[in-house]
């Protein structure tokens, strides 16, 4: 069957998906300057965010192959008085693109943030990745005032992760 045909399903992702998120993760941070593909990293990275239980990663599924994936987390606006969605690594297989499968990804990670009240979505996409700006743009994604930064730890070794509240 072509892979346009086949049926996609949205779904959370589940531990067993790891190998299939970090695969796609790696296309992703080879088009984002800041980032590198640490399969390690990535894999800590995935088993927190999929045990968390103020995120989620939703994945698309055709014919058992995990073809996309989009990753969430709640915070906490002041701005907002409530949580705000941060929304990162939506990434679809190559072969996959153009299908609506990004935009169903994104509205099924928004839609979970909805049932914690969050208001506010948001996300960082790389300045030089036009093809997903473009994609953003379409879906009524608008640029802010704001500018990112960040920082890592002084010593190099970042702060140790907080252990996940039961």
């Amino acid at each position: 069957m072509a892979a346009s045909s086949a049926e996609v399903v949205i779904r959370p992702a589940r531990p067993a998906d790891i190998p299939s998120l970090v695969r796609l993760l790696a296309l992703l941070f080879t088009l984002e300057a800041d980032f590198e593909v640490d399969g390690g990293r990535q894999r800590r990275g995935l088993d927190m965010l999929i045990a968390h239980p103020l995120s989620r990663i939703m994945v698309a599924e055709r014919d058992g192959r995990v073809v996309g994936m989009c990753s969430g987390q709640l915070t906490i606006s002041t701005a907002e008085g409530g949580y705000a969605l941060l929304l990162e690594d939506l990434v679809v297989d190559e072969d996959s693109r153009g299908q609506g499968i990004g935009r169903r990804l994104l509205d099924a990670v928004a839609g979970w943030a909805a049932g914690y009240g969050a208001a506010r979505l948001q996300l960082l996409a790389d300045r030089g990745n036009d093809r997903a700006l473009a994609f953003y743009h379409r879906l009524g994604w608008r640029g802010t005032g704001l500018v990112c930064l960040r920082r890592y730890h002084p010593d190099g070794s970042g702060p140790a992760p907080d252990p996940i509240p039961s």
